[in-house]
């Protein structure tokens, strides 16, 4: 099970100046549910409070019924008792190592036998379409390649939720287009809670069970693509939506 729940979630990082705040949702099991909203609307921050990377500074952050952080209780569960996934814009693929060994890497931190590392890593990379490349380095690879080496990486752990920052915006148009079907079809294949954060309308629209409609910090809407897009709850939404941001 992989059900998130905000209660009255906020970040304030200096007084009056809240990155989030009034943040209320329910994420459920095996739902790819969008973040979408302008440039510093709290996207980000949010998802980084789900991975345990930020503190929230009011409310609580449930998964599954436990809290993993409250500060009100100063309860916070690190980033690494999480198991959570997470593909960021920059593909952050090390150089210094090949596909194999990107994707293995915190299979490591498990103590698995390099029997059970190989087979799941193998086994990763067939579905992401790079079965055969695992011997390559970062520079000998596609931006589009490196995205998967990413997502591989991020799905290697098999983890209760993936989270995903604007994973597709440094691909041009042709390959993001494939790769949002791909990524919809890992995230149904292996029925994956899925945070994905982007600006990009098309993309939330397309991928989406639900859209989290965000502002300033806080939420404007919540609903199916159909809703948002024919029944904008407040003006923002309907400007945000008219404009094709």
């Amino acid at each position: 099970m992989s059900h998130v729940r905000f209660e009255n979630v906020g970040k304030l990082y200096a007084k009056n100046a809240w990155a989030v705040e009034d943040f209320n949702l329910e994420i459920q099991n095996a739902e790819f549910i969008s973040f979408l909203g302008p440039s510093g609307c709290g996207k980000t921050t949010t998802l980084r409070m789900i991975a345990g990377l930020e503190e929230n500074t009011h409310g609580k952050i449930f998964f599954d019924n436990e809290i993993v952080s409250d500060p009100t209780s100063k309860t916070f569960l690190l980033p690494e008792k999480r198991n959570v996934g997470m593909v960021f814009q920059s593909y952050a693929v090390w150089p210094h190592m090949n596909v194999f060994e990107n994707v293995a890497y915190p299979l490591k931190f498990k103590k698995m036998s390099k029997e059970k590392i190989y087979e799941s890593v193998m086994d990763i990379l067939n579905v992401v379409e790079l079965q055969g490349l695992e011997l390559r380095k970062s520079h000998e690879l596609s931006g589009g390649q490196q995205q998967r080496v990413a997502l591989a990486r991020g799905l290697v752990m098999r983890p209760r939720i993936l989270l995903l920052d604007e994973p597709l915006s440094n691909l041009d148009a042709k390959l993001r287009e494939k790769m949002r079907k791909d990524i919809r079809k890992i995230q149904q294949e292996f029925k994956l809670t899925m945070v994905y954060v982007t600006h990009d309308q098309k993309e939330a629209f397309q991928m989406s069970d639900r859209i989290v409609v965000m502002n300033k910090g806080k939420i404007q809407q919540v609903g199916t693509p159909e809703e948002i897009q024919n029944s904008p709850k407040n003006e923002f939404v309907a400007e945000f939506i008219k404009s094709g941001e």
